[in-house]
């Protein structure tokens, strides 16, 4: 069956409890908790999503959504630990401690001749802006994304819904958009990021028709609001699979409207600049399989790094001032551009401006200065640039083990490395506990 027949509307298939794999065992307690107190109230009450789908594939949900018929109002009666957010889609977040259930009530497509309806749509773009229109849980399959992220758990027989052949999509390890690909992409752009995301995940192909209108479509993540892209920033590469899903944004042509000037620095360079940036993201990857630490203002300073030093080359080939200065004004000028596209809060730039300024400190090696670069509170991360930067051939071998080796050191060994007679006072800052910069967290696997 072709996915275009299985994206039509037809009778759902129900696959009972005897016949998949999914356990009350592997969903979590306030999961359940919020599942049977909607079905003892009366009302219908799914697990959706993500979490069914992985739960297939017999892999472990970050997080477990629900969906109901009981409008947020009603959810938000049901569960005093509750509270209604959202404008664009309004959901219900019920919180258990640390953990939180979304609950959302089923959509349906707005009715264009009814004005009651709280739906808008932008005119030139045809962008969903508003989208409330509530209904039964045969519409709202139609207005889910992916055919594997349309199953429906039912917590009274614990059977699953699937009406637009999602099963049989991730037996086959394929990611299909529900519906016509090319409106659903111009009803939300943010899609498009999404099937790069689940393919890289997940390591599933996208399917064809699914794919093919992306590359003319991308321009229109150029209208989705930059704190809206910085969400999905987070989601693309601190979930464990930066690197595919870095290869998946530029093979369909999304990179560009992300980081434009990362895109053009990678476009007019050699092989080494893509083998820098691949580099940081498979490290990056690895923190996460390893549960270490980590923050979006380092890759944010990788993916900048090409430019701002081309950037600060052009000016001290003016002579218009030092290569510091070069580079704080750099910095400074491509991250401001670059929030129009992405928007990094200030707990990441500032942070990830520090860490770029810090690179032409590591050519000095003797002095007070130059010892207090270990001290200093991004000298992690600036270390960590430094090092990838050997790729790129700005940095020698010989000085990456240098300041590898140096701070392995005792404070007075270290001294004398850097040609000082005595640490009185010591040197500022301290390297116990620090962190890579801005506010740094332990990873999750996004959905």
């Amino acid at each position: 069956m072709s996915s275009k027949e299985k994206n039509q509307k037809n009778s759902a298939e129900i696959i009972p409890r005897s016949e998949h794999q999914v356990s009350r065992d592997n969903i979590s307690d306030a999961a359940l908790k919020v599942l049977y107190r909607l079905k003892k109230g009366g009302y219908q009450a799914y697990l959706v999503g993500g979490s069914v789908r992985d739960l297939l594939l017999k892999k472990s949900p970050k997080d477990f959504d629900v969906t109901t018929d009981a409008t947020p109002e009603q959810i938000n009666k049901l569960f005093r630990n509750s509270r209604i957010i959202g404008r664009r889609f309004r959901l219900v977040h019920v919180r258990f401690g640390r953990e939180i259930i979304e609950v959302a009530t089923f959509r349906s497509s707005a009715d264009p001749e009814n004005d009651d309806h709280d739906h808008e749509v932008s005119e030139g773009t045809g962008r969903v802006l508003r989208d409330n229109v509530f209904g039964s849980l045969e519409d709202d399959v139609w207005r889910r994304d992916f055919t594997a992220n349309a199953l429906y758990y039912n917590i009274a027989d614990f059977s699953i819904m699937d009406c637009v052949g999602g099963a049989d999509d991730i037996f086959d390890r394929s990611l299909k958009m529900i519906g016509d690909p090319e409106q659903r992409y111009r009803e939300d752009p943010v899609r498009m990021l999404r099937a790069a995301r689940f393919a890289a995940k997940l390591e599933f192909d996208i399917d064809a028709e699914t794919a093919k209108p992306i590359p003319d479509l991308a321009y229109l993540l150029n209208d989705v609001p930059a704190p809206r892209l910085f969400d999905e920033f987070c989601k693309l590469f601190q979930s464990g699979h930066a690197v595919e899903g870095f290869r998946h944004l530029r093979e369909y042509g999304l990179f560009a409207h992300l980081f434009p000037a990362t895109e053009q620095w990678l476009q007019e360079g050699d092989e080494a600049r893509l083998e820098f940036v691949e580099a940081a993201l498979a490290n990056t990857d690895k923190r996460v399989a390893e549960d270490r630490p980590i923050t979006p203002m380092f890759l944010y300073g990788i993916f900048l790094w090409g430019p701002v030093s081309e950037f600060a080359k052009q000016l001290v080939d003016e002579g218009s001032c030092t290569e510091l200065q070069a580079v704080i004004a750099g910095a400074a000028e491509l991250s401001l551009k670059q929030n129009e596209r992405v928007f990094f809060p200030k707990r990441f730039s500032l942070p990830m401006r520090e860490m770029l300024q810090l690179q032409p400190r590591f050519e000095k090696r003797q002095g007070r200065r130059a010892f207090s670069l270990l001290g200093h509170p991004r000298f992690r991360a600036a270390y960590d640039l430094m090092m990838l930067r050997q790729k790129l051939g700005e940095i020698d071998e010989e000085s990456a083990v240098w300041w590898t080796e140096v701070q392995k050191l005792s404070e007075d060994e270290q001294a004398k490395r850097f040609g000082i007679k005595g640490t009185k006072g010591g040197r500022r800052g301290s390297r116990s506990g620090r962190r890579r910069g801005g506010r740094a967290r332990r990873s999750k696997n996004a959905e």
